[in-house]
């Protein structure tokens, strides 16, 4: 149990049947009347945020959020399935529950799964990605305006904004959180 009167940032807890994080929290005294905590809190598997108020004596059950790595092996249809390195078992995850930043993800790429009792509800792709650029524009001599960006197409079929002097074929990083281009590999 956790009471909000422990409330720290990156603490999960039940709430309502709901598993919820705070993001941010605030222990506030007025000078009339009682103490209160403010607070933000992201829904772990809907992903909405929520603002709500607590008397610091409200208590909520821990809620433990498994975090494993897995590898991605392949898709069939709107089920793609991840393997655990240690039992070799199959966890399919619906394409619904993926992140947009799973655009970036290829075959045999370590993501971590989050489960919350035993139920899959998300996923996190690795910070950073190399991928190979399949389609681009040449860029051309003197084309130099400050921070001038084409489009390109990578392996995966995800499209970034690389700069002008990337080709076709090379290898570069992008960050997955944003989709945007760091650097060559």
């Amino acid at each position: 149990m956790v009471s909000a009167g422990d409330f720290r940032n990156g603490v999960t807890f039940e709430m309502e049947g709901q598993v919820y994080q705070i993001i941010e929290f605030q222990h506030v005294k007025p000078g009339k009347g009682a103490a209160f905590v403010r607070t933000k809190l992201r829904n772990v598997i809907g992903g909405a945020v929520v603002e709500r108020t607590f008397s610091p004596t409200d208590k909520f059950p821990t809620a433990y959020i498994e975090r494993k790595d897995m590898e991605y092996s392949y898709n069939d249809g709107d089920l793609y399935y991840f393997m655990d390195p240690e039992t070799y078992d199959m966890v399919p995850i619906n394409k619904a529950d993926l992140p947009d930043s799973f655009k970036f993800v290829k075959e045999n790429f370590v993501c971590r799964i989050l489960s919350y009792k035993g139920n899959v509800f998300g996923l996190e792709p690795p910070t950073n990605v190399t991928l190979t650029v399949t389609q681009t524009d040449p860029g051309f001599a003197g084309n130099t305006a400050t921070n001038a960006t084409k489009p390109a197409t990578l392996e995966t079929g995800a499209q970034v904004k690389v700069p002008l002097f990337i080709n076709e074929g090379e290898e570069i990083i992008i960050d997955t959180r944003t989709g945007e281009y760091l650097s060559r590999a």
